[in-house]
This record gives C-alpha cells, sequence and structure tokens, in this order.
C-alpha cells in the first residue's frame, strides 16, 4: 500500500519527535556538537523540489522523548507555526519500556495526525525498525509489530503518507547502526532521507534501497566482546537512567525552534 500526500511541493515542514528525528548519531559539519539528521537531509530535498522558493524548517525534536511529551510539548508549537507538512515519528522510547500499550500510544498519536489533518497540513509517519537482529532489543518486536500495523491503519483512514521502516533491507545492515545499535549513522541518516523523499512522491536517486558490500562474519571471540561492551557501553546506562527516572533529554531544548529557511548549498 502507497499512500500519497496531498501536494507535491512544501513551504514550511516541522519535524517532531525523539533522538531520531533530532540527528543521533550524524554529526553537522556545519554546527559542531549538533546533529543533523534525516529531517534536516529531508528538508533539503524539499528545496530541490521547489527551487526558486525557500523551504522554512524547524526540528522540535528531542532526545529521549516519550510520545506523551511529544504530543504535549511538540504538537501545540507545531500547530501554531501553521505548516503544511509535517513529520511525526514517536512511540519508540516507549516500546523499549516493558508493559508498553501499542493500541494505546497509537490512539493518542492518530488524535494528532488528526489535529494536523484538519489544519490542512500533509502528515508523515514511520513504522518502527524490525529489531529482530537486537539482542534484548528484539525482545520488543510483538509490540512493535502491533505498532505498525496499528500506524498504517491511522494513515489509510486519514490520508498520512508512511515511511516504511520495517520493511527496509538496508537497514538491518549494522554499518547503518552507531554503536547503541539504536541511532543510525550518517549514511542510514542520509539514506532515510531519501527514502522519505520517496514516500512523498519527490524524484530522488534511488541508491538508498541498495545494500552494502556484504562484509564477511564476524569471528565469535570478536562478536561476544561487542555484545559485552554493547551492555556496559549503552544498556546498563539506560537502564540506570530509567532507574533514576532521568532521560537523556533533561534540559535540552529543540535544535531548530523556529521555522526558518536553510542557507542554500
Amino acid at each position: 500500500m502507497q499512500l500519497r500526500p496531498s501536494r507535491t511541493s512544501w513551504h514550511r515542514y516541522l519535524a517532531l519527535g525523539d533522538s531520531f528525528t533530532e540527528g543521533l548519531s550524524d554529526p553537522d559539519p556545519e554546527r559542531p556538537g549538533e546533529y543533523r539528521g534525516w529531517a534536516d537531509r529531508l528538508t533539503g530535498h524539499l528545496a530541490a523540489a521547489s527551487p526558486g522558493r525557500d523551504v522554512e524548517y524547524a526540528n522540535l525534536a528531542v532526545r529521549g522523548r516519550l510520545l506523551g511529551q511529544v504530543l504535549d510539548e511538540q504538537v501545540p508549537v507545531a500547530l501554531a507555526a501553521e505548516p503544511d507538512l509535517v513529520s511525526l515519528v514517536a512511540g519508540g522510547n516507549d516500546l523499549l519500556r516493558p508493559g508498553a500499550d501499542p493500541d494505546r500510544l497509537v490512539a493518542a498519536l492518530e488524535d494528532a495526525v488528526v489535529r494536523f489533518r484538519a489544519a490542512g497540513a500533509d502528515v508523515l509517519l514511520a513504522t518502527g525498525v524490525d529489531p529482530r537482529q537486537t539482542p534484548i532489543i528484539r525482545r520488543t518486536r510483538g509490540r512493535v509489530a502491533v505498532f505498525n500495523a496499528s500506524l498504517w491503519s491511522v494513515a489509510a483512514r486519514h490520508g498520512a503518507v508512511v515511511l516504511d521502516q520495517w520493511g527496509a533491507v538496508w537497514i538491518q545492515d549494522w554499518r547503518m547502526w552507531d554503536g547503541d545499535r539504536i541511532h543510525l549513522t550518517d549514511e542510514g541518516h542520509r539514506r532515510t532521507a531519501l527514502a522519505a523523499a520517496a514516500a512523498l512522491g519527490l524524484p530522488v536517486a534511488d541508491d538508498w534501497r541498495e545494500p552494502l558490500v556484504p562484509q564477511p562474519p564476524r569471528a565469535l571471540r570478536a562478536a561476544l566482546a561487542e555484545e559485552a561492551a554493547w551492555v556496559r557501553g549503552f544498556v546498563a546506562p539506560w537502564i540506570g537512567r530509567r532507574l533514576r527516572g532521568r532521560s537523556s533529554g533533561d534540559g535540552r531544548a529543540a535544535k531548530r525552534p523556529v521555522p526558518l529557511a536553510l542557507p542554500r548549498g
């Protein structure tokens, strides 16, 4: 099923969500200490499809945000900005938590989609990535699948567009992921931006679909060492923050809170 937006070019794009949309781990060469990410890159494709016309862009996403926080904190700001395109990608942090209810999450997300569509904005959603290859995280596969299936239904009901990450073969390559196995590398974000642009119907190169050249399998000893390092370096700190009621986004503000035209390169 391929859903299409109501227009072919946009003037004001607002990106909402968590660390995925903030851009971790895609360092911005123009802004030391900050991240670029697929939403910034998508804006470049939007601008290229509208020559002679500026595309205003704001990114309200903040790492660590749960869906409820995105809906409470970011949706009102985005509606007030009167966008004609919104990407709303959230819920991943919720689904990582034991006991998460994907039906409740999608119902809350649908309410926001309805509000944006009523305001005249096209909405870009995204499915979760299939976590089948990730130790520990693959335990969430069932609820991620339910979330994704319901997301497609929401999109069909309200005319939203879906970026299908669950079915993307290339995204299962470990070289697309940072060491934490949760955030994409610069190449992962580049391909995601192209996939999002294609979902919106923009004419972009199709190279993002191509898999990387295969690598030889890892030696067992090296693989076990990498797994242990991942648990120590990322899983344990994540659990520690949960136990303390802390978030990686505490005290952080949106990186692009106001819609502005990006400099043309």
